[in-house]
């Protein structure tokens, strides 16, 4: 009799469990090439004076993240069903459209992952984009992605060495709170790259993946304490991330903290592992993990909205492969393309957000509704992302004009 208390105390951890993995998933794919390029750039060329940002973002990504969760827990649709069942076809066209966009962007800078690794290798582009490509739309067409996806995000998980290499760093406290000080908003080029960090961070396709996860997952509103506490850890763990890759390019790349000249190369980030892994087995960690995120990230950004759609899903899902592969075949500055991509993003914010709040108002149940405070926070929280990505990403455009 006592024997079989163990076990059955054990079920409800076990569904926890289940609940958990589309918030600390859909975060940890969001840590792809993209968003490690950008923080990369950001510490080499202005220090520490954009740590704050990425930290603060942890708030307003929760609070979105969560927004997506309370809408298919409640709602059993997928944000695009759910957009046009309450707005129309007009406005889930529209939401599509700037999705399609975002993969796009997307899809090249995990392209600019695979070339910038390749030449770390000495691998020329028109060796390893191709092969990147095909094994792209094989992945699609022969429905191996979830098999691959999982791998990829193991060996993804090599960008975690970046927690141990900022610690190893030992980043002068002093000089961050100088930096932190000394915020130049007048300069076009640092608030363009804070709109490429918050265009890395908030990326349109998750928001579709994650409310598409919960609805697959059949969750219920007594799920939902632990699916919050799934998209916290997930929000907290990608930022933490982000914030070493800025922390180790500021305190290896960046010299004593002031601005410095842009990266060279992808690449090139793999110098700020050397000091404490050696620059072989540095370089090796950073190409596996970084080709790792991009396989992943390149897998959650359009696969996961499944081919079901008809044979054009695969036509058009071809094409765009091989158009951002072609664009990052010919570019000459792959990490300021990466950079342009994250920037796209920041102006997609917001139709993505302004529709998420949209949805919230009229979709969700009333005790289910976000109300008092949180509210404030939301909105809040929404308008300043929308107006920093916005500001930066055109005042930057305007200034390389």
């Amino acid at each position: 009799m006592n024997s079989k208390l163990p076990t059955a105390s054990l079920l409800p951890s076990f569904r926890r469990l289940a609940v958990c993995g589309p918030g600390l998933l859909v975060m940890l794919a969001d840590t792809d090439a993209g968003n490690v390029v950008s923080a990369a750039q950001a510490g080499a060329s202005w220090g520490y004076r954009l740590l704050p940002l990425l930290l603060l973002l942890m708030i307003p990504l929760y609070l979105i993240q969560e927004l997506t969760v309370r809408l298919g827990i409640h709602s059993k649709r997928g944000h695009g069903e759910l957009i046009r069942e309450h707005f129309g076809r007009g406005w889930a066209w529209a939401s599509i459209a700037g999705l399609g966009v975002a993969v796009a962007g997307s899809l090249v800078t995990e392209f600019t992952a695979v070339a910038g690794i390749g030449e770390m290798a000495g691998l020329p582009r028109a060796l390893t984009l191709p092969a990147a490509a095909l094994a792209l739309v094989a992945i699609i067409t022969t429905g191996s992605y979830r098999r691959i996806a999982r791998t990829a995000l193991v060996i993804g998980l090599f960008e975690l060495a970046f927690f141990a290499v900022a610690w190893a760093a030992h980043p002068d406290w002093r000089m961050i709170a100088a930096d932190t000080a000394d915020m130049p908003f007048s300069n076009r080029e640092f608030i363009y790259l804070m709109a490429a960090l918050i265009g890395a961070v908030f990326n349109p396709w998750m928001v579709f993946y994650q409310q598409a996860a919960v609805v697959d997952k059949h969750l219920g509103p007594e799920h939902l304490r632990a699916a919050r506490i799934d998209t916290a850890a997930g929000a907290v763990i990608t930022q933490c991330l982000t914030a070493a890759v800025l922390i180790t390019a500021a305190a290896i790349l960046g010299g004593n903290g002031d601005r410095h000249s842009a990266l060279d190369s992808v690449g090139e980030i793999s110098r700020a592992l050397a000091p404490v892994l050696g620059a072989p087995l540095a370089r090796i960690v950073f190409g596996a993990g970084v080709l790792g995120a991009a396989m992943v990230a390149g897998y959650r950004h359009s696969l996961e909205f499944r081919p079901r759609l008809g044979p054009w899903f695969y036509g058009v899902y071809a094409l765009a492969v091989a158009g951002s592969a072609t664009l990052v075949g010919f570019a000459r500055d792959l990490v300021w393309l990466n950079i342009g991509a994250q920037a796209v993003n920041a102006l997609l914010l917001p139709l993505v957000l302004g529709l998420l709040v949209a949805l919230a108002a009229r979709a969700l149940p009333r005790e289910a509704g976000v109300t008092g405070a949180y509210k404030w926070a939301l909105a809040t929280t929404t308008c300043a992302v929308c107006a920093l990505g916005w500001v930066g990403a055109a005042a930057g455009w305007i200034g390389s004009t």
